[in-house]
């Protein structure tokens, strides 16, 4: 790949594996794939929810709410979601099977209590950035490559967010997987089309 084109690896962590507190179906069956990709990328990003106990995402922080159920917070609707991805625990964890070396970045998000953060590149609020896109301008990166979990929630804003920040977008859905949520991936899909993100396979890509 072109030296400004960097490959994004979305929050492949084992709670998001099967068996894991918040699984995406089949997520495992995406590393393989990615490892390979990665390889032909000189810039990889690596990204990990990376949730503190009590967050304000998880059910069991809204006594007598249901995961899954949607409350109003301060920046909007929130999904909330089983206690998943806590710093520092196993859930939260890169996949063992990942192997990704040379990646120039594990960036770290959600961390923040008050907030969520499906996006790599800002937090729910769509005003705190997490950094990514100056780490990506001062490297001359004018093109992002998003996969990874889950297609219609972190990938999905991820890849939208990209477009917001002026990169050129590109989403393997091969290289993904989605939790589909009362019709979260087909929004998903008309908001990565609406902003501009292409969809494209890995041997469009690679060749």
């Amino acid at each position: 790949m072109t030296p400004n084109a960097a490959l994004l690896v979305v929050d492949m962590q084992n709670d998001f594996m099967p068996g894991g507190a918040l699984a995406v179906p089949r997520g495992h069956e995406i590393v393989e794939p990615i490892n390979r990709l990665a390889q032909r990328f000189a810039n990889v990003v690596l990204t990990q929810d990376w949730h503190c106990p009590g967050h304000a995402s998880f059910a069991s922080s809204h006594p007598g709410r249901q995961v899954y159920e949607t409350i109003d917070a301060f920046y909007g609707p929130q999904i909330l979601w089983p206690d998943h991805c806590v710093m520092g625990s196993h859930g939260a964890a890169l996949h063992p099977d990942l192997d990704i070396r040379h990646a120039g970045l594990i960036l770290r998000k959600g961390y923040h209590k008050a907030v969520d953060s499906y996006s790599a590149f800002l937090e729910a609020d769509r005003e705190t950035r997490t950094g990514l896109d100056g780490w990506l301008s001062s490297r001359g990166i004018t093109e992002v490559v998003v996969c990874g979990l889950a297609t219609d929630f972190c990938v999905g804003w991820t890849a939208c967010d990209g477009r917001h920040f002026g990169l050129t977008v590109k989403v393997i859905e091969e290289a993904s997987r989605a939790i589909d949520l009362d019709g979260s991936m087909a929004r998903a899909h008309r908001n990565m089309a609406v902003a501009g993100a292409n969809f494209v396979t890995i041997s469009q890509l690679i060749g």
